[in-house]
This record gives structure tokens, C-alpha cells and sequence, in this order.
């Protein structure tokens, strides 16, 4: 089960630089001038999570293994794009596959560095770029539309239940707001999902600020946090240059004494992680031994055999079971003998829903 971040914005606000110090690979050039990024980079990277630490110590794993999340580095957008204009058909399609965005937006000023729009202000910048998306959008649907509701007027009925969905996606649209403001009830999700509109995905703002701000932001972060806290968006700050950075060392705590001399508890490319995977509304559960304690991820909501199957499809063709211990239950009774003692392993059937941090064995039968 793959799931994907893309990373958008306009040519040079530091989307390349960001992928590399993500993937900590030089796989995406990064150069001053528009369009340098023509096909996608992709790259998978670890999600940090210190449970995991938590729970090899308790069942002394000799291998940690974080679950992952995948990376897209996608060309720089113009305005024009849905016209077309620079790589713009190009960039829309390939947006089209990913789940949900990460849209880098620059909050630094640089005369070294230009500007596609010769000037600073990245409020303006995620307008054009999510301005592109809904023509995109609009035209999409206008496009398809029409048919469909022949189709619902002959009386076919998931024709119908497809065209209402548009509808509703349409009028907002219309009125200059993002598809996925769209108020939906739990049927019209998976039709909704189902046509592939970019602004129906979900969003997180990056912004990228120079080196001295890292810790704290400036105006223009500051301007853009407000921004999405008024769409409903999640924002991060980071600098793309301190990550690059950090992703050339190569001890450990040799990036601790990095980052702790700029103010930093932490890379920002660990809350962008972090937030990337909140973005997709995943969760977490883990399955742990002596060989190894490793992560696993799965949607919100998921069944117990939905996450057998992350595993193995053949755990969840053949699942009988699942026995479960929390985390907490876990670590505080040093793992799973002791919580069997104390009678915390649950077993669960095929209607469990999975919680965040739940610990797997998976019994089965094919």
C-alpha cells in the first residue's frame, strides 16, 4: 500500500532542495532557473517515530524499521499552467497521482536567487498555484459533466450519484473555492476521491525561510500560517538550505550540535514527515520480536485484516485473528510476556478497528 506526498510551488522557491534533503540524495537537481525539474523525482523516506526506539528496547530487537512515506518532486508550475503554459499539462498530470500536496512556498528574500514572478510574497504565489488547479479542475469537470447527467436522466442510478457529487464540486469551484471544501457525506467520499481533482486533496504549506528563521519563522511564514489556519490547512516552517545541510552529515551527533547551535530540537524535515503522513489521515501499529520491532502504516479506520493484508495479502485472505496489545501496555510491562501477564493482550476479530500504536501477531489460514 504506497502512499505519496507531491511537492509543488513555483520554479525556485526550493522544492528540489527540500526533495534531496528529504530522500538525503542529490536525485532532483537543483538550479536557478525555472523548469530545471522536468519529470518527477520520487523518493521514499522513514516517518520518525520514537515508539519505535521504545519498543525494540522492550523486546530487545536486534532491527528498528520505520514505515515510509513516498516523495514526489514535481516541476515548478507558472501561471498559465492549466492553459498549458511552461510544463503546465505535464505538472497537472502528474499532481493528479499523488494523494495529497505539500506546497513549498518562499519566505526569503535573495537577490542571487530569482523569482519567476520578480518579487517576494508567497501568499500570492500559492493563489496562482491553486488558481491553475481549479481551472484545471473546472475545465475537468465541465468536460465530463454533461454526459454523465444523460446517463443519470436515463435512469442510470451510480451515473446519478457520480453527476450529484460533481455537482457539488462544481459550484464551489465556481465560486472560487477548493473542491475539497466541499461538504460530503460518507457515500460521496469514495465517488468524490474517485474524480481525481487536485484541489480535492489535501494541503500542507512549507515555507521556506532563510537560515536566521528556522527556529522561529518571520513575517512571511507568519503570514502564511494564518492563511491555511483560515482554509483549514496545516503549516511548517523550515529552511531548505539548513536541511540540505544537515543531510551531508553523516554523524549523528554531529547533526544534533549542528542543529542545536541554530535553535533547532530537531530537523524540520522530521515535522514535514510527520505532518505529510497526518495529511493522509494514516496511522500507525507495529509488530515487534527479537529480530526486529518494526513500523507499520494503514488508514484511519482500517479493519484488523485490512492491516494483516499491509503485511501479507495472504494474512488477510486467510485472517483468523488478531492479538493486540497497546503501547503503553507494552513498554510500562516490558513487553509482551509481561503484558500477557497482566492480561492485556486483547484478541480481536475481523471487525476490529485498528488503533494508533496497536501491536500486531497476526494468526491466519490459507
Amino acid at each position: 500500500m504506497g502512499f505519496n506526498c507531491g511537492i509543488v510551488g513555483l520554479p525556485n522557491v526550493g522544492k528540489s532542495t527540500l526533495f534531496n534533503a528529504l530522500t538525503a540524495t542529490q536525485a532532483a537537481e537543483a538550479a536557478n532557473f525555472p523548469f530545471c525539474t522536468k519529470e518527477p523525482n520520487v523518493g521514499r523516506v522513514g516517518v520518525p517515530d520514537p515508539r519505535l526506539d521504545q519498543l525494540a528496547k522492550a523486546a530487545k530487537s536486534a532491527k528498528i524499521i520505520p514505515t515510509q512515506l513516498e516523495f514526489v518532486d514535481i516541476a515548478g508550475l507558472i501561471r498559465g499552467a492549466s492553459k498549458g503554459e511552461g510544463l503546465g499539462n505535464q505538472f497537472l498530470g502528474n499532481i493528479r497521482e499523488v494523494d495529497a500536496i505539500i506546497h513549498v512556498l518562499r519566505c526569503f528574500e535573495d537577490d542571487d536567487i530569482t523569482h519567476v514572478e520578480g518579487s517576494i510574497d508567497p501568499l500570492r504565489d500559492a493563489e496562482t498555484v491553486e488558481t491553475e488547479l481549479m481551472l484545471s479542475d473546472l475545465d475537468s469537470l465541465d468536460r465530463r459533466l454533461s454526459p454523465l447527467q444523460k446517463k443519470a436522466k436515463g435512469g442510470d442510478k451510480e451515473a446519478k450519484a457520480l453527476a450529484d457529487v460533481m455537482e457539488k464540486a462544481l459550484t464551489a469551484l465556481q465560486a472560487g473555492k477548493a473542491a475539497r471544501t466541499v461538504a460530503l457525506t460518507d457515500d460521496e467520499k469514495p465517488l468524490f476521491r474517485s474524480l481525481g481533482l487536485l484541489t480535492g486533496k489535501p494541503v500542507l504549506y512549507v515555507c521556506n525561510v532563510e537560515e536566521a528563521a528556522a527556529a522561529t519563522g518571520n513575517g512571511l511564514s507568519a503570514a502564511v500560517a494564518r492563511m491555511a489556519q483560515a482554509l483549514g490547512a496545516g503549516s511548517v516552517v523550515i529552511s531548505a538550505a539548513i536541511e540540505s545541510e544537515v543531510a551531508q552529515l553523516s554523524d549523528a551527533e554531529e547533526k544534533r550540535e549542528y542543529l542545536s547551535a541554530l535553535g533547532l530540537a530537531e530537523p524540520g524535515l522530521n515535522r514535514v514527515i510527520r505532518a505529510g503522513y497526518k495529511l493522509l489521515d494514516l496511522i500507525t501499529f507495529f509488530t515487534v520480536g527479537p529480530k526486529e520491532a518494526r513500523a507499520w502504516t494503514v488508514r484511519r479506520n482500517a479493519r484488523a485484516p485490512e492491516a494483516a493484508g499491509v503485511i501479507h495479502s495472504d494474512f488477510e485472505r486467510g485472517f483468523i485473528r488478531a492479538e493486540t496489545i497497546d503501547f503503553d501496555s507494552y513498554v510500562t510491562l516490558g513487553g509482551e510476556q509481561g503484558a500477557k501477564e497482566a492480561g492485556k493482550m486483547r484478541q480481536e476479530g475481523k471487525d476490529y478497528i485498528v488503533q494508533d500504536g496497536d501491536i500486531f501477531h497476526f494468526r491466519f489460514n490459507v
